[in-house]
């Protein structure tokens, strides 16, 4: 199984902002160092990581290599972040399920499910690890 380093939205977002991106594969945890590696090779500025589960255990893993070749990071996951990790951008998640209650209370009173609304994320949370000292950056406030 594949797993990619970059959600699919990220080449078309990239492309209309102008600016290359380069998508790297992983297929097991232990090319994960190598991936980081070749990223800096290539030329890489930062890494977008999405939320894998193989990239979870340990959560300071993947922050440490990035360190290691000073490239900042951006994963969806907000443990990174409390691991070691530069900054996590993702959808508030607690919110998504208080509206996912309202969604089964509904349900519960009858509603038909095919007739609800699909709805998207209102509300995103940003965080910066402004602890990280590895990678050289000054995070203004």
């Amino acid at each position: 199984m594949n797993r990619l380093l970059l959600p699919i939205e990220a080449p078309p977002a990239a492309a209309q902002l102008g600016f290359p991106l380069d998508m790297i594969e992983v297929h097991e945890i232990e090319e994960l160092a190598a991936a980081v590696a070749r990223a800096k090779k290539q030329g890489a500025d930062a890494l977008l990581v999405p939320g894998e589960a193989m990239f979870h255990s340990p959560p300071n893993r993947l922050p440490n290599l990035a360190a290691e070749v000073k490239l900042p990071e951006l994963y969806l996951p907000r443990a990174f972040v409390e691991a070691v990790g530069l900054m996590s951008y993702r959808p508030d998640f607690e919110a998504i399920e208080r509206r996912g209650a309202h969604y089964v209370d509904r349900i519960l009173r009858g509603a038909n499910p095919v007739e609800l609304p699909i709805e998207q994320p209102t509300r995103y949370q940003l965080v910066i690890n402004l602890q990280t000292k590895a990678l050289g950056l000054d995070v203004p406030s």
